[in-house]
């Protein structure tokens, strides 16, 4: 067994240098320096932290696996530091990077970046770190804080990092991060924090590096505390625990769990310090002796693992890759002795599975090494020897080895052999011995065979050669009668050579006429029925020499035709009409027969100018060069020669494209298609019928259109995918193989027609205990046969009978269904009926109880009636009030509490509504009107207003209050009658003494008093003043009784001086939005005024967003009143509205909120089948509820 030793490389294959430990066994600890380059230029490039692990002072064991290396942060490896960072490509985001800077403990600074927004949908994402992997988001707090703002002129995101009395702790590198959708930008910065005075080294070193307890003031401090486990809070250590003891004495892999535990979050800061401090040993207390860091024995080897222990009572353990070793008694792998103080396990017979990690541990105490089995290569004992043999024998090559059991590669020529169950080598191996064997050796198994071991290889060269060639029988030549069997035989040496045989230099391949037989030495060609194609020269060749065996075969053949070369059934040629036929039949005979074509007791000869018959030497010739229906019929062929006669016949068959069919019939019509159907024609051309082919075209057009691609194979067809009401026309086309017939003649013209849509919106419209009275909606598809009329029909409800309730068709939309039993429950259908036939019903969706309802009126006063109705004198008043009510109510009619004389208002009431009727309107006819609908105990009232109106009467006093210059000063008092309506206005006059012609001087003048001025000076002047309500003028007016005289000299008028009045003034809401309710789908309208000088510009804004260019919004402002109009509202469009007007000497606003209600509309609740006094109701009870509000 090979002694062990140590393994003299490091598993990087680097040489390491000569570990020395003390007496205690206690290695010396790592020497670590942390690097950190200044920023780059480049502000997306990143940090590099580079850790120095000499290898002199870290055990192999720690070097050689991932496990055993400590790490910084959070599970990342020293080797990975200098990977670079996986970050996505980088685009231009950032028009404005965060710069670095340098500040002093206690002082605040802020960095900035700044993001383009033009072309960004929505808002980008940012990240801050500190360092490579610290989100600084969570951080956030009294020392830290992240703002974002956004320009809306500029465009710009604006993006701030705010650090508040900075620590000497936040020095390092910051990142920058903007992401958006597939874009990214990222910009790295420093902050360099200055101490204001050194710190005292004998500073504790858990309040150095201590970790900023939750909750308190200092919380949301830079620290790495976030990135730990969180713990519960742990009470403060006493100060006299030593830490820096505890990490001298730790291994790397146990500085991060020690920094956890002691609250310690600078790790990076600790190990600085950690390098500068003396290095000092700790004694084992377990071990006197620790196992060394690696071992190496080779494979088949036995290794031992020594300890010395300090205490000999101590338990011992030993593991392999973490798992315990258990001695066994019959397992004899591992040996556990105890020799004094010493503890030894011993391993026999390693493998390679016994590659792995070995530990020992005493008490609380561990010591590792890693065993390395180094397996030997396999050697060539013994070459392989060349061999030379011949094919068909045996090969045999033989190699040896140095090991049993090994793993070898036979190669042959550089290319591995085949060694499958198919293969032609067979490999054997028995001991250290190996062999390939070849069974059945060929002249392609010549070549280099080689061996492949671990150790070396070895090669040889086999040769594989023929045998020579001996005649036994030469070949014979043969003399033979056509129709004979021929055999040709020989025999050679050796019998296991296989041969081609060939006749005048070409190929022969068996098939069902030659036989090549092959067995042992004797080869035979054997031909069943010969033939002259037979006579040749003969000769076999034997695979794979030079030699060949000859013979001559001569046949004697009577004259023969060959029709079976026309490969065609029963000896019949089909032609099509019109082609050229041409039969070359292959003939045969010694010598060459003469050649005869009979068409009946024809002779057909070779001068013909259309039809002739041709001999040539192997062959005959049969030519028609335009073929005809007539030439049918059978032709005989007659061959003489000196051997004898033969005969044959072949008929031909000219076929032709078929007649074209019958004219086709449409017995069937459908809404867009037809069923046609036709005869076959009388004449197929000589070739079965294989489909036809259909066309259409409109009666009106020249163009027709082919309906089917493939083959219609039947003899009637459905066109489908035709307009309905336009007549079509359709012809038929017979196929046959030769070709397409004509087309027929067309069918009769004909118009397709369908049945309509169903009826649609039925709903119950009225019901009584014998009646049900239905109403419905014409179909939304009727096509182009019309609307006869509509079928009704119902059924009792949990039977399948339906009985039909018209006899006779109904044009109407509303039909009552009479002699109904009461309190049943029926079904209703309703059908369309026009010319193509009854559409699909359309049935009610729910069962109707016979029975009357009573519903309490209800007076539904149209919207313009609401308001005061105002007629003048003279004009007709007709009010149409609707009501709903069952059964029909009673109604009743007072004016200011009396009742109405019918000779002056005439009333009309029917089953849904009441019409008043004035025919001539009178001033006397005013008041109010108050209706009452009552249904039993129920009732309802309602009150219109009319107001009928006349023309006012004049003033009743009109004078001159004075006259001064060209002025004059009119008043006058209002008229007695006002016609019934208010006066809008009135209108003075003008008239000189001399000629009393009028002349209008002020229209729609409101006040009572008015100067007149620009009047001429010495003229005299008459007044008069009309009045004016909403009908027009009085009839007559008012004159002054005294005249106006306007003097020429002597009068002097000293005008008083004015001020200008500045009617300049801010914006101001005069009447502000007022909170609105909106029902989905209705158009809603806000309203407010405002009063402002110079005319101020008005913007409507929606959650105080301008709202521009919006088609769903109408915009209005006239004389001071604005008014915003929203189309169709849905819920979405409710908020908080604001207008604000804005002029040179400042702004107003004023804003509302609207809520929109949805709910069914009145069409989508007919959609649903609901009777009309339910719609009402909803309707009546939304409107309620809005009031309320």
């Amino acid at each position: 067994m090979p002694e062990p030793t140590k393994k003299d490389e490091t598993p990087n294959a680097q040489p390491e240098e000569s570990i020395a430990p003390e007496s205690n066994g206690v290695l010396p600890l790592p020497e670590i320096s942390l690097q950190i380059s200044p920023p780059p230029e480049d502000a997306n490039s990143l940090k590099k932290l580079s850790i120095e692990l000499p290898h002199d002072n870290v055990p192999l064991s720690a070097m050689g696996r991932k496990d055993s290396v400590w790490s910084l942060g959070e599970g990342q490896l020293p080797e990975d530091l200098d990977k670079p960072i996986d970050t996505p490509p980088l685009s231009t985001l950032l028009i404005e990077k965060p710069q670095g800077g340098s500040i002093t403990v206690g002082e605040d600074i802020t960095f900035v970046a700044k993001v383009e927004a033009k072309d960004l949908l929505r808002k980008p994402t940012i990240k801050w770190f500190k360092g490579k992997w610290m989100d600084l988001a969570s951080k956030t707090g009294k020392h830290l804080q992240l703002k974002e703002t956004f320009d809306r002129f500029t465009k710009i995101h604006t993006f701030e990092m705010h650090i508040i009395k900075a620590k000497d702790n936040y020095a390092g590198n910051y990142r920058c991060e903007v992401t958006y959708k597939d874009k990214f930008d990222s910009c790295a910065f420093d902050l360099e924090v200055k101490e204001v005075e050194q710190m005292s080294q004998n500073v504790d070193i858990r309040s150095a590096f201590k970790r900023s307890s939750e909750g308190q003031e200092d919380a949301g401090e830079l620290d790495f505390s976030g990135l730990l486990k969180h713990r519960e809070p742990k009470q403060e250590e006493a100060p006299d625990v030593d830490v820096w003891e505890i990490l001298k004495s730790a291994r790397p892999d146990e500085y991060e769990k020690i920094a956890f535990n002691y609250g310690i979050t600078d790790l990076r800061g600790l190990l600085k310090r950690l390098k500068k401090t003396k290095k000092e040993e700790k004694k084992s207390e377990a071990f006197a002796k620790k196992l060394d860091p690696a071992y190496q024995v080779d494979k088949g080897g036995k290794i031992r693992f020594v300890v010395d222990l300090a205490d000999p009572t101590v338990e011992l353990k030993w593991y392999k890759n973490g798992q315990e070793i258990r001695p066994t008694p019959k397992y004899v792998k591992y040996i556990f002795e105890h020799k004094g103080t010493q503890r030894i396990m011993i391993v026999n017979n390693c493998v390679l599975n016994d590659d792995a990690a070995y530990s020992v541990s005493a008490g609380d105490e561990k010591c590792t090494t890693e065993l390395f089995v180094k397996e030997l290569p396999v050697k060539i004992v013994k070459d392989i020897e060349a061999v030379k043999t011949t094919v068909n024998e045996r090969i045999e090559l033989e190699c040896e080895v140095s090991e049993e059991g090994a793993q070898v590669k036979w190669m042959k020529n550089g290319v591995e052999v085949p060694t499958g169950v198919r293969s032609r080598y067979r490999v054997k191996s028995e001991g250290t011995k190996h062999w390939l064997i070849i069974d059945d050796a060929s002249k392609d198994d010549t070549g280099t065979y080689s061996l492949m071991a671990t150790g070396g290889n070895t090669e040889a060269r086999v040769q594989v050669d023929l045998k020579p060639l001996k005649i036994l029988q030469d070949l014979q030549n043969v003399t033979v009668m056509l129709g004979q069997p021929l055999k040709l035989h020989c025999e050679i040496n050796p019998g296991n050579v296989p041969g081609r045989w060939y006749r005048n230099g070409q190929l022969i391949q068996p098939n069902d006429r030659i036989n090549i037989l092959h067995r042992a030495k004797n080869h035979r060609l054997e031909i069943e029925s010969s033939s002259i194609h037979d006579s040749g020269d003969y000769t076999f060749v034997p695979e794979g020499y030079t030699q060949s065996l000859c013979a001559k075969i001569h046949v004697i053949d009577p004259p023969k035709v060959h029709l079976d070369s026309l490969n065609v059934p029963d000896n019949t040629v089909v032609i099509v009409a019109g082609t050229k036929l041409r039969l070359e039949i292959p003939i045969s005979g010694e010598p060459a027969p003469r050649v005869v074509w009979m068409k009946g007791e024809r002779v057909i000869l070779d001068s013909g100018n259309r039809v002739r018959a041709e001999t040539f030497a192997d062959q005959t010739c049969f030519t028609i060069e335009v073929t005809e229906r007539e030439d049918t019929g059978n032709y005989k062929i007659v061959l003489q020669n000196e051997a004898g006669e033969d005969t044959g016949s072949v008929r031909v068959k000219v076929v032709d494209i078929p007649d074209p069919p019958e004219a086709p019939l449409v017995p069937a019509v459908g809404g867009d298609w037809c069923s046609m159907t036709w005869d076959p024609p009388l004449y197929d051309g000589g070739s079965p019928i294989l489909g036809y082919f259909i066309e259409r075209k409109k009666k009106q057009s020249s163009r027709w259109m082919r309906l089917n691609f493939d083959l219609n194979k039947e003899a009637t067809f459905e066109p489908k995918k035709m307009i309905e009401g336009v007549p079509y026309e359709v012809r038929v086309f017979a196929v046959n193989a030769i070709g397409v017939s004509k087309p027929s003649e067309p069918s009769k013209a004909f118009v397709p027609l369908a049945v309509t849509s169903e009826p649609t919106m039925l709903v119950v419209d009225d019901v009584t205990d014998t009646t049900v009275t239905m109403k419905w909606r014409p179909p939304e598809t009727i096509g182009a046969a019309g609307l006869d009329g509509y079928l009704v029909e119902y059924c009792v409800e949990g039977t399948d009978d339906w009985i039909v309730a018209n006899k006779g068709l109904t044009e109407k939309t509303k039909y009552t269904i009479t002699g109904l039993p009461p309190e049943s429950k029926i079904l209703v259908r309703v059908r369309a009926i026009n010319a193509a036939g009854a559409s699909t019903p359309r049935t009610l969706q729910h069962s109707i109880l016979v029975k009357e309802v009573i519903e309490p009126p209800k007076i539904r006063i149209p919207r313009h009636l609401k308001q005061t109705c105002i007629r003048r004198v003279g004009e007709a008043v007709n009010l149409v009030v609707p009501f709903m009510g069952k059964p029909r109510p009673k109604v009743s009619w007072l004016k200011e509490g009396n009742a109405i004389d019918p000779t002056h208002v005439s009333i009309r009431n029917t089953e849904c509504d009441s019409i008043i009727f004035i025919r001539k309107a009178d001033r006397n006819h005013s008041g109010k009107y108050e209706m009452t609908v009552k249904v039993e105990n129920h009732e309802d009232t309602a009150i219109i207003d009319i107001q009928i109106v006349d023309l006012p009467g004049p003033p009743q006093y009109v004078k001159i209050e004075e006259v001064w210059g060209e002025n004059v000063a009119l008043d006058w008092t209002p008229p007695k009658d006002n016609g019934n309506a208010p006066i809008t206005g009135y209108t003075i006059q003008k008239a000189d003494k001399k000629t009393m012609e009028w002349y209008t001087c002020v229209e729609h003048y409101h006040r009572t008093c008015i100067t007149i001025s620009e009047l001429v000076v010495g003229n005299e002047y008459y007044f008069r003043i009309y009045s004016e309500n909403m009908c027009g003028l009085s009839e007559c007016a008012t004159q002054t009784k005294d005249s106006a005289l306007i003097v020429k000299e002597g009068m002097n008028l000293k005008n008083p001086e004015y001020t200008d009045h500045d009617f300049k003034e801010p914006p101001k809401f005069t009447q502000p939005l007022i909170n609105t309710f909106a029902i989905a789908g209705y158009n809603a309208t806000l309203n407010c005024s405002v009063r402002a000088n110079p005319r101020p510009k008005v913007i409507w804004m929606k959650n105080k967003i301008a709202i521009i260019d919006d088609p769903r919004y109408r915009m209005f402002s006239n004389q001071g009143v604005c008014s915003l109009e929203i189309r169709k509202p849905n819920p979405y469009d409710g908020g908080t509205y604001s207008c604000k007007a804005i002029n040179d000497l400042g702004e107003a606003q004023v804003e509302c909120k609207l809520e929109v209600k949805g709910g069914f509309t009145f069409y989508e609740l007919m959609q649903r089948g609901v009777p009309l006094h339910l719609i009402d109701k909803y309707m009546n009870e939304a409107k309620n509820v809005e009031a309320e509000k």
